[in-house]
C-alpha cells in the first residue's frame, strides 16, 4: 500500500501563518510549523485554541489571512478552480463525526472515494479488501453505518481516507467520540499507516493518550504554536 521513505525534508511548511476571521476572531497568530515527510505529529490544544483551523489550512478549507501554506511543493494559497480538488485527492481525511453515507454500506462508503477518481472497477476490487482488512472491518464490508459502532464507523472514515493511498493524512479529532480503548486502536491503525512511510497529523485534546505514543507533540494555544517534545 505505502512505501517507507527516509526523506528528511519537510513535506509540510507553515510559514508565517495568521488566520483571522470576518467577525475578527484571532485563529493563529504568526505561526511556523515544519512536518517531516513520513513523520506523525500530533497538535494538541484546547478546544478553540486554533488547532482545527490549522489542519483546515493543510487542505485547502481555509486559506491564511496571511502567510503561506505549502504541502508536498504546493502552495495552497495559489491554488484556484478544480486545481483545489485535485490536490485534495493526494490527502486522506479523517473527520471527528465521520461524514459516512447512511444509505451506503461499508464497501460503497470506501470506493465512492475511488468512483469520483475515476478508478476502473477493477482497480476498486482490487484496492478495497487489503483496505478493509487493515482497519479490521472486512466481514462487515455489506453492512450499512447504522449498525456499526462508533468505532467501527470512524475505521470506515480512516479506510476511506486510505483508500486511494495518500501519502498524507490529517486527522482531526479521530477519537473525540470514542472511549479509551477504540480511541487506542484508532491511534494504532494509523501508527501502522506511518511505519508504512504515510506522514500523519492528527488534533487531539487527549493528553493521556498523546503520553502513551512516542510521537512529536506542538501545543496550539491562543493561536500560537509551542513545542511540546
Amino acid at each position: 500500500m505505502y512505501q517507507a521513505d527516509v526523506n528528511t525534508t519537510p513535506m509540510v511548511k507553515i510559514c508565517s501563518v495568521t488566520k483571522i476571521y470576518p467577525n475578527g476572531t484571532r485563529a493563529l497568530l504568526d505561526v511556523d510549523l515544519k512536518v517531516r515527510r513520513g513523520e506523525f505529529l500530533f497538535i494538541t490544544g484546547a478546544s478553540g485554541s486554533g488547532k482545527s483551523t490549522l489542519l483546515k489550512l493543510l487542505y485547502r478549507e481555509e486559506l491564511p489571512t496571511k502567510g503561506y501554506v505549502v504541502v508536498d511543493d504546493c502552495d495552497l494559497v495559489k491554488l484556484r478552480g478544480d486545481a483545489i480538488s485535485l490536490f485534495r485527492r493526494q490527502v486522506g481525511i479523517v473527520f471527528q463525526d465521520y461524514k459516512l453515507i447512511p444509505q451506503r454500506t461499508v464497501a460503497e462508503n470506501v470506493n465512492i472515494v475511488l468512483q469520483a477518481q475515476g478508478y476502473t472497477r477493477k482497480e476498486i476490487r482490487r484496492r478495497l479488501e487489503p483496505t478493509l482488512k487493515l482497519v479490521g472491518l472486512l466481514s462487515k464490508a455489506n453492512k450499512f453505518p447504522k449498525h456499526l459502532s462508533g468505532g467501527e464507523q470512524q475505521r470506515v472514515s480512516i479506510a476511506r481516507a486510505i483508500v486511494s493511498t495518500p501519502q498524507l493524512i490529517l486527522a482531526d479529532e479521530p477519537m473525540g467520540n470514542l472511549d479509551l480503548d477504540n480511541s487506542w486502536q484508532i491511534i494504532q491503525i494509523l501508527q501502522k499507516l506511518n511505519s508504512f512511510g504515510a506522514t500523519v497529523i492528527i488534533t487531539t485534546h487527549d493528553e493521556n493518550l498523546v503520553r502513551r505514543c512516542n510521537h512529536r507533540v506542538v501545543e496550539v494555544n491562543n493561536g500560537k504554536i509551542r513545542l511540546q517534545q
